[in-house]
């Protein structure tokens, strides 16, 4: 059974980067396609895109990618938004999938994943890219929140971000404030999708990952991406602008490694 398409507001600044394939795959699915061959029939990826019943029981769904150079894909939001990251970063996207292969064919499918294949699932599921001055990485690692978005705020007209994390972009679909990326910062010059796939793929590690190099950022705070946020007083809300303390957790919209779902 085939599930009905959802509607996406195509014209929200985090749908950018997506929307050339994203917007005909969609109408496709809408149109009565399912998942997968509305993906193929846009698709530029390195993988193609079959339906979850091609991966049998027992299979793992990363060793399975890494060695058919195929996506097991659901009739479902979740893993449509995978499929045009696929297309849109399909460096990065390989580069997680070997890491994670790599991980299950040394140590097998565990009850517990490792420390590498926890920060993969991580950013691959909630994760972003922030090319953006030194000022304003350093306010957003130390959560200065009043000096990243106000008088830094400037500044963001220089800054580029792109969120490659399915599991955040199914939540912009229908947005609340207290959605938030994992962030991994990048050098500034970044430009476009190709660069930023480029330099993050070569960038990517399990020694880089292991310490889990991640940032939470409130993505509706980013100037120009939510009219509410013209306002100061918008990030006064310490639920999701939160200080920060020693050994404190990210904002609650990151999703606990241990509640992401997995795909076997």
């Amino acid at each position: 059974m085939v599930t009905q398409a959802p509607q996406i507001n195509w014209n929200a600044p985090w749908w950018g980067p997506l929307r050339p394939l994203g917007e005909p795959a969609l109408a496709r699915w809408a149109a009565g396609t399912g998942v997968a061959d509305a993906l193929n029939s846009v698709s530029t990826a390195p993988v193609r895109f079959l339906p979850q019943h091609a991966l049998t029981e027992g299979q793992a769904y990363e060793r399975f990618i890494f060695e058919k150079r195929a996506v097991p894909t659901r009739d479902n939001l979740h893993d449509f938004l995978n499929g045009l990251i696929w297309m849109s970063y399909p460096r990065t996207k390989l580069r997680l999938n070997a890491l994670q292969a790599q991980e299950i064919a040394r140590d097998g499918v565990q009850s517990t994943r490792g420390p590498v294949r926890d920060a993969v699932t991580v950013f691959d599921e909630n994760g972003a890219v922030f090319a953006a001055p030194e000022p304003l990485v350093m306010a957003l690692r130390e959560r200065r929140w009043s000096d990243l978005f106000g008088p830094l705020r400037p500044l963001w007209q220089q800054a580029r971000l792109w969120i490659l994390g399915h599991a955040a972009l199914e939540k912009l679909v229908s947005p609340y404030k207290s959605i938030t990326a994992h962030v991994i910062a990048a050098p500034t010059g970044l430009e476009t999708v190709d660069q930023a796939d480029e330099w993050l793929a070569e960038w990517l590690s399990a020694e880089k990952l292991t310490p889990k190099p991640f940032v939470p950022l409130p993505l509706l705070g980013v100037p120009g991406w939510w009219a509410e946020n013209e306002q100061m007083s918008f990030y006064d809300d310490t639920g999701v602008f939160r200080p920060l303390r020693a050994c404190s957790k990210p904002p609650h919209e990151p999703i606990a490694p241990e509640k992401l779902r997995l795909r076997r």
